[in-house]
């Protein structure tokens, strides 16, 4: 098969999207539902507030973001300002899988993603390392 380069395009936000949702939906039994109660939001950049507020000048350098308070450090006292939210940024990961060259973009994403589910979840790195494979 010969690929004609005016045929190729780069996934864009709803491709990311359906891959991370994708992911998502493979996370353990006890852990899809509360995932699917947290936002998703998938943009080319990082806000420039959520860089400067991270202290990076490259947008590159994040290809991921949980904004929110960790399960295991929510209390019933507690009143939420905005909603848990994972986000995803496009053009980072993109550039990511295309730098690596040895993944498939929906492993990549997939791999963000749970990175950051982490974060929410408050999973150590051995419960990472037994739903994401990437970390073996």
């Amino acid at each position: 098969m010969t690929l004609d380069p005016h045929d190729l395009t780069a996934p864009d936000l709803d491709q990311i999207e359906s891959l991370a949702r994708a992911a998502i939906d493979q996370l353990p039994e006890p852990f899809v539902a509360a995932a699917r109660e947290v936002g998703l939001r998938v943009v080319d950049f990082a806000p420039d507030d959520i860089l400067e507020e991270m202290g990076l000048s490259d947008p590159f350098e994040l290809t991921g973001l949980y904004d929110g308070i960790p399960m295991t450090e929510k209390s019933v006292m507690d009143q939420p300002t905005r909603p848990d939210t994972i986000w995803l940024f496009r053009r980072p990961i993109l550039d990511e899988w295309c730098e690596r060259g040895d993944v498939a973009l929906g492993d990549l994403v997939a791999h963000v993603t749970v990175h950051e589910f982490a974060h929410h979840f408050g999973w150590s790195d051995e419960q990472i390392a037994a739903i994401d494979p990437w970390w073996e």
